[in-house]
């Protein structure tokens, strides 16, 4: 069926049945709490979990909640990343949220996410404008890794883009984020390979030189350090966890 065929029957099935979509109104106030960091009001405004007036996107009902959910968890990521929230932050905090998603299993866990998700990215949103955000600088930097995680990045590469010195540039860092820019690189690089652990296909020797890892022996060294578990161990764990959910 060709996609103005379609448009036409939903439109009309909707003005028929009067199911329509929620106020975009309603969702701009809602959000818009959430990136000022007000607490108080997201969670007056805050209402439980609920898909009617959202459009069906599946005829699964959780397959259903989730789609709906990725799609809100992808909004306030942005919405806040426009309100100045670190962009390798919002986008690492909806990445969570969506893994969450993928292994729920009922919609009471889904109502969990939803929930926690919205009260997170608040009280990130708190700390922004407190005016206790990173600075300019700092925020180029996380970017700047974020843009080369797959690819390696040096500290002082980044520093010459910033047009800072090295020194100046790690101490800002260690400052604001609390570690160091090598450790917070590794511990980005070792996130990545949890999620490619999890999401794909990829052997963990596969996964190690992706990264960009001297070794494999490298690799899982550094991965247990911050794990407690070898990269096969993990995946292992990670699918036997998912299977245990579904069951």
């Amino acid at each position: 069926m060709g996609i103005n065929k379609e448009l036409s029957q939903r439109e009309f099935i909707q003005r028929e049945t009067g199911e329509t979509h929620s106020p975009y109104e309603k969702e701009l106030e809602f959000y818009s709490a959430v990136a000022a960091g007000n607490i108080e009001r997201v969670r007056k405004l805050y209402t439980p979990l609920a898909v009617e007036g959202y459009g069906k996107l599946s005829d699964d009902p959780v397959r259903n909640v989730k789609y709906h959910l990725t799609i809100t968890i992808a909004l306030i990521a942005r919405f806040c990343i426009e309100k100045g929230l670190p962009t390798e932050t919002s986008y690492t905090i909806s990445d969570i949220f969506i893994n969450r998603l993928d292994v729920a299993t009922d919609i009471h866990q889904l109502e969990d996410i939803h929930r926690e998700v919205f009260i997170e990215y608040a009280k990130r949103m708190q700390k922004v404008n407190s005016g206790n955000a990173y600075s300019k600088h700092v925020l180029m930097c996380l970017d700047i890794i974020y843009d080369n995680i797959y690819n390696g990045v040096r500290v002082q590469e980044i520093a010459d883009r910033l047009g800072l010195t090295p020194q100046y540039l790690s101490k800002l860092f260690k400052q604001e984020v609390g570690m160091t820019i090598s450790e917070y690189i590794m511990s980005r690089r070792i996130q990545a390979a949890e999620n490619m652990l999890k999401f794909s296909e990829y052997t963990p020797l596969d996964i190690g030189n992706y990264l960009n890892f001297s070794s494999h022996s490298h690799f899982i060294a550094c991965f247990r350090k911050h794990t407690g578990l070898t990269p096969k161990q993990y995946r292992e764990n990670y699918f036997r966890i998912s299977w245990q959910h579904r069951e």
